[in-house]
């Protein structure tokens, strides 16, 4: 009775331990999934645009990079960027949200990702990476 005991002491131990490794500390974002922990942080060749230029010329499914600040949260994964050209709903899952940083309405990013052109209905911006550029 007492190995099975310790045995499941360990055990319980184990897990804990586990669970706590793998939540990424101090993370801010809005949902309680898993930051991303790394990512390519290097030069792109993917152009710098607008959302002007995006919802003006731009491709379904081009890829792009926006300059700008997040304005609010429209709820869900959806977000209103905008940028000195104009505004364009974004749309980021959670796990895009860099580890340990706050993001606020002041703070300028770069969000890199494929155009979601719509036909009929609102186009929007799909975000694959964050990058935070300034306060």
């Amino acid at each position: 009775m007492k190995r099975i005991v310790q045995i499941s002491a360990v055990t319980t131990l184990l897990a804990a331990s586990a669970f706590a490794i793998g939540q990424p500390a101090g993370y801010t974002g809005p949902s309680t999934k898993p930051a991303a922990t790394s990512g390519y942080t290097g030069p792109s060749s993917v152009p710098l645009t607008t959302a002007k230029e995006l919802l003006d010329k731009g491709k379904d499914d081009q890829h792009a990079r926006l300059q700008g600040k997040l304005l609010s949260h429209k709820g869900g994964d959806d977000y209103e960027f905008a940028d000195q050209s104009g505004k364009i709903t974004v749309e980021i899952e959670p796990e895009h949200f860099p580890a340990g940083v706050s993001i606020d309405q002041n703070t300028v990013v770069e969000l890199t990702g494929e155009f979601d052109k719509e036909t009929f209905g609102d186009s929007s911006f799909e975000v694959k990476q964050i990058k935070v550029v300034g306060k």
